[in-house]
């Protein structure tokens, strides 16, 4: 076994698995898709702790790929089937739409980063994936020309509701993301009920507040 599958494994047997994460398929997935290649070179050391890891260095705003743990619990709480249509909101260099790829028909990863984007789809494109494309575009306005999707992930946090994204759910569709004005929150779930959304917290969790998603500064008189 390479050291990088000795990572992966040790990624999902202690932090995964422990997670409540029973989805077999997610757990497939994250042991099979090398994580450090979608990471700096620089950083590959760190690809599998439990930690989010840094992107973009000093880029601005900066970017991370987001824990291990927190990622596959909120991918569970999707409820991916295989010919489901997925937006991947926030997908930076693409490991999260490459995992989701395993568990849906047809992935599109939304990045507002040029740079990125570029990374994603070269990423993509050498671990050949076939059923996932990458968009650039502000990530807070989702993708209304592709919509409606079965399922939304946002790669990251909001600091309020994702009113545009939650538009171009499907009726029935599953919305997952983590709601914090700073790194700390909670995972929520929102459900489309026809014109009306289920709003359910799921667990706690920890991310950062992604491009267009701030809190969004009040006036005081």
């Amino acid at each position: 076994m390479t050291d990088t599958a000795a990572q992966r494994l040790n990624m999902v047997e202690s932090q995964v698995r422990p997670s409540d994460v029973t989805d077999r398929r997610i757990i497939r997935a994250m042991l099979d898709i090398p994580r450090e290649a979608f990471v700096p070179e620089t950083l590959r050391s760190i690809a599998y702790m439990d930690v989010d890891v840094s992107l973009n260095g000093a880029g601005s705003p900066p970017r991370y790929l987001m824990a291990p743990r927190v990622f596959a619990k909120l991918v569970q709480e999707a409820r991916l089937e295989d010919k489901m249509s997925v937006l991947d909101v926030g997908c930076a260099t693409g490991y999260s739409t490459a995992v989701l790829a395993r568990l849906a028909g047809k992935v599109t990863g939304l990045e507002v980063s040029p740079d990125l984007a570029a990374v994603a789809k070269k990423t993509l494109a050498d671990q050949k994936v076939g059923n996932a494309a990458i968009v650039e575009g502000p990530l807070d306005a989702g993708l209304a020309g592709s919509a409606p999707f079965d399922a939304i992930l946002v790669e990251g946090a909001v600091a309020a509701e994702p009113s545009a994204l939650l538009a171009q759910l499907k009726d029935g569709g599953r919305l997952v993301c983590v709601a914090a004005e700073s790194y700390f929150g909670h995972a929520v779930v929102y459900t489309r009920v026809g014109r009306a959304f289920d709003r359910r917290t799921i667990f706690d969790a920890g991310a950062h507040v992604l491009p267009g998603f701030a809190a969004k500064a009040e006036f005081v008189f």
